[in-house]
């Protein structure tokens, strides 16, 4: 029989990057920040002396929408590992 030797391997490391909990909250600040967006434009159709006003709703309620979903896109990006490491 042929004498053979075991190595000890190392024991693997992980970087558990995505169980950060800033993520988390700053995934659900951006839910949030997206959810008031849809409710503000939906604001002159409830309030109907606010009519008047519609296109300026439209513009926050997009504007709102636009920056949470980068807030979103940015944490996901850095939760799978293509944004800069911290």
């Amino acid at each position: 029989m042929e004498n053979t030797t075991v190595f000890e391997r190392p024991a693997k490391t992980t970087n558990n990057n995505a169980n950060r909990t800033e993520y988390y909250v700053t995934l659900t600040v951006a839910v949030v920040i997206g959810l008031i967006g849809v409710f503000i434009r939906f604001v002159p159709d409830v309030i109907v002396s606010l009519d008047q006003f519609a296109s300026l709703f439209s513009w926050i309620a997009n504007i709102a929408i636009i920056v949470a979903s980068i807030i979103a896109f940015k944490i996901v990006f850095e939760i799978l590992g293509f944004g800069k490491n911290k």
